[in-house]
C-alpha cells in the first residue's frame, strides 16, 4: 500500500527500520498518473522490504521545498531519515526496481 502523506505525516513515516521510498507528485502531472500504480505495485510486493509513500507537491509545499525537489515525478529514497537516493521522472517497472536495488529480490 502507498500512503499518502501531508506534512504532518511526511516526518513520522520516515522513521522507519526499512528504507521508505517518497514519491513527489503532482495531479496535473501526466507521467506521475504512469508511475502511481507502478509504485502501489511495489508497495505491495514488497512490502517487507520497503514503505512507500506520495505526497503532493501542491497540497504539502514546504516538504518538496526542503529537499530541493523541483519537478515531478521526483522519488526519494530515504534510510533512517537520510535521503540516500533519488530519481526524477518516469520509470519502467523494472528500472524502477533495478535502481531500488530490488530487481534482484
Amino acid at each position: 500500500m502507498v500512503h499518502h502523506l501531508t506534512e504532518g505525516s511526511f516526518h513520522p513515516f520516515l522513521e522507519q527500520e526499512k528504507p521508505v521510498v517518497v514519491d513527489f507528485y503532482a495531479t496535473w502531472c501526466p507521467p506521475c498518473e504512469r508511475l502511481s500504480p507502478i509504485l502501489e505495485e511495489i508497495a505491495n510486493e514488497y512490502a517487507d522490504d520497503i514503505a512507500v509513500g506520495e505526497l503532493d507537491i501542491d497540497e504539502s509545499p514546504s516538504v518538496p521545498d526542503r529537499y530541493g525537489v523541483m519537478s515531478a515525478p521526483t522519488i526519494l529514497v530515504f534510510y533512517k531519515g537520510r535521503v540516500v537516493n533519488q530519481f526524477v521522472g518516469y520509470r519502467p517497472k523494472q528500472n524502477l526496481l533495478d535502481l531500488l536495488g530490488l530487481g534482484v529480490l
